[in-house]
């Protein structure tokens, strides 16, 4: 195995620093081509994703993570249009981020490049393959992918298309490569290859992405969680602050953006909890509030310290209510995972308070906390969503897996 994944790492470097200067025509070509063969053998995907299917029901898996695993064909055909649009976008790499011309005539030009090897490790979605693959490849770098078991026979058939695809384009061998064991010996090893890997992405559960941190010998850019809040405003329209909280709960329950604490001013109690808690029984949204909120609903269960920190990616939901956006500010940041918060009001000094305050990736006002991914933010395809602050925060499309290098040029300049 380690001699294995060392050839992969000796690959995936050769790959590259040819990818690095590959023309984006050829780029694109290729993702296209991607795209195109994702597209024909969507009957071979649904195959092998329903032996996934299987073994994760006879296994126990929770219906949040089998909805993460599931390919059909509106998913499979927005995996190829994911790669479509990286293909269309503006190439990262070669940008001229600034330029400057010193006193003694010499000439720095700072251009993004692309970061190298980039690693990633990942669980239950088979559409990440697809995903990652095409948004470090647009970026110039090369990929070792390493799935998660549950998604073993859909990651496989993935992979070996998309190469496919990448040889047929002419691609350099090593381009995309999937390591072909899903045991815990085969993540350790690729933790410990900074020799060849330049960055670390694991996406997954909270014990993946700390078991990452902990072993790695590489940076790790990270998604813990997400915990995400919806304020309602004591100054709102409620009826779209119902529509608002049922999309962005029980739209897809299962997704790391969905909502999962409800803040609510009690100034709009009177008006928005009747038709809230009426929408939230019609969508069999199981509610877990603090006292205060369960005076207002009886059939609420109590809601525990460790409801504030919970990421259900279920039909759960945890109610507060608070009096003020002040109040509801210091609540986000103290339990919230930086991921994806939002204010429902009409009153601009509360939204511009709640914008100035709250230290997350991505707030909304008046919008579901769902529109947090790359294909709504116009990214096609996303590499992940990342709650840390260097070197990218929030969704992480292919700019956000570049970096830059300076480019001196002189003529004849020494320094005295």
């Amino acid at each position: 195995m380690e001699r294995v994944l060392r050839e992969m790492g000796e690959k995936a470097v050769a790959a590259s620093r040819a990818l690095a200067v590959l023309p984006p025509e050829e780029k694109n070509r290729c993702l296209c081509r991607m795209a195109e063969r994702i597209e024909s053998s969507a009957a071979s995907i649904k195959a092998a994703n329903g032996q996934d299917l299987a073994a994760a029901r006879a296994s126990g898996l929770s219906e949040a993570m089998i909805d993460r695993l599931a390919l059909n064909d509106r998913r499979i055909a927005e995996m190829a249009e994911g790669l479509r649009v990286v293909a269309s976008q503006v190439d990262p790499v070669g940008r001229i981020l600034s330029q400057t011309t010193r006193p003694n005539g010499l000439v720095i030009t700072k251009v993004s490049v692309p970061l190298g090897v980039i690693g990633i490790i990942y669980e239950s979605r088979p559409n990440v393959t697809v995903d990652a693959a095409g948004i470090c490849l647009k970026a110039g770098n090369a990929v070792i992918l390493r799935g998660g078991s549950e998604a073993f026979h859909s990651n496989m058939i993935l992979s070996r298309l998309l190469d496919e695809a990448a040889v047929e384009c002419g691609l350099p061998a090593g381009a995309v490569q999937l390591v072909p064991w899903t045991d815990r010996a085969a993540v350790s090893l690729l933790l410990k290859m900074d020799r060849y890997l330049d960055l670390i992405i694991p996406r997954g559960g909270e014990k993946l992405i700390r078991l990452v941190c902990a072993e790695a010998t590489m940076p790790v850019l990270k998604h813990y969680k997400g915990v995400c809040h919806l304020y309602i405003d004591r100054e709102c329209d409620v009826a779209k602050a119902v529509a608002i909280v049922r999309n962005a709960k029980c739209q897809r329950p299962s997704a790391c953006n969905a909502l999962e604490t409800l803040l609510v001013h009690r100034g709009i109690a009177a008006e928005f909890l009747p038709p809230f808690i009426a929408e939230m029984r019609k969508c069999g949204v199981e509610l877990r509030g603090d006292e205060e909120f369960r005076r207002h609903d009886s059939e609420a269960k109590a809601a525990a310290e460790e409801d504030w920190y919970a990421e259900y990616l279920d039909l759960v939901l945890a109610v507060k209510m608070v009096g003020s956006v002040e109040e509801a500010v210091a609540h986000i940041n103290r339990y919230g995972s930086r991921h994806s918060d939002g204010i429902v009001s009409s009153n601009q000094a509360d939204i511009d308070y709640f914008f100035a305050n709250v230290d997350s990736s991505t707030l909304y006002s008046n919008a579901s906390t769902r529109f947090t991914d790359g294909g709504e933010f116009g990214m096609g395809a996303e590499i992940g969503i990342s709650t840390d602050k260097l070197h990218a925060r929030g969704p992480m499309g292919a700019d956000e897996l570049t970096s830059y290098k300076y480019l001196v040029r002189g003529d004849g300049q020494i320094r005295s």
